[in-house]
C-alpha cells in the first residue's frame, strides 16, 4: 500500500494560480522513531493540509528530518569506542563519516512510519537539515541574526556534556537536585 501511494505521487504540488498553502514538518530527529508527540503534531498538520486542499488551495506538506547531531554523535562515539578507538580527537573525521552512515541507515525510520500511516506529504521534497543547501542557509541566518544583535554570545550557565564536549538543551537533561559547589572560570 505504501509503495502504491508513493509511486502514485498523489500529494505533489507545483506553483500555479491557486493560493499557496505550505507546511514544513518540524524535523524529527533522524535517529528516532515515531512517538505519540510526533503523531499528534503530524496528525494536526495533515488535517490542516487536507482541509486546505478541500478549500482549493495549492497545498504542499514538505517532510524533513533533523540531524540530531549531539545524540547521533554520542551513539557513534560509543560505537567507535567498541571497535577500539579510545581517544576522541584523533578520529574526529571518522566520527563525521560514521555519523553520516548512521544517518543514512536510520534516517528514514520516522518518515517511513508516516508513509505507512498515510501522511499526505510530498515525499519527493523530503529535506535533511545537514544537506549542503540547508546547512549553508542555517549558518547564513545565524550570522545575520548575530550581526543584527538578535542572538548573542555571553557568559551563561549551560548544561555541559563532558563526553560529547558540548552544551546541550534543557530538553536533553535529566534534572536532579544535588548539594554541590559552583565553580567559576574567568578569562
Amino acid at each position: 500500500m505504501v509503495r502504491l501511494l508513493d509511486e502514485a505521487r498523489l500529494f505533489q504540488e507545483y506553483p500555479d494560480e491557486r493560493e499557496p498553502y505550505t507546511i514544513v514538518i518540524p524535523p524529527p530527529n533522524v535517529t528516532g522513531v515515531l512517538h505519540m508527540g510526533h503523531m499528534l503534531n503530524n496528525t494536526i498538520q495533515d488535517v490542516l493540509v487536507r482541509r486546505a486542499r478541500m478549500l482549493g488551495k495549492n497545498a504542499c506538506w514538505v517532510p524533513g528530518t533533523d540531524h540530531a547531531s549531539i545524540a547521533t554523535e554520542a551513539k557513534v562515539v560509543a560505537k567507535l569506542k567498541k571497535r577500539g578507538y579510545r581517544e576522541r580527537d584523533p578520529f574526529q573525521g571518522k566520527i563525521h563519516g560514521t555519523c553520516m552512515g548512521w544517518t543514512n541507515k536510520h534516517g528514514g525510520i520516522i518518515l517511513e512510519q508516516l508513509k505507512k500511516l498515510g501522511a499526505s506529504c510530498d515525499w519527493d521534497r523530503t529535506l535533511f537539515t545537514m544537506d549542503d543547501k540547508r546547512y549553508d542557509s542555517v549558518i547564513k541566518v545565524f550570522v545575520d541574526l548575530y550581526n543584527k544583535g538578535l542572538i548573542y554570545r555571553g557568559v551563561r550557565m549551560v548544561n555541559w556534556d563532558p563526553q560529547a564536549r558540548t552544551a546541550v538543551s534543557d530538553e536533553e537533561v535529566y534534572f536532579t537536585e544535588e548539594q554541590s559547589k559552583l565553580y567559576y572560570v574567568t578569562v
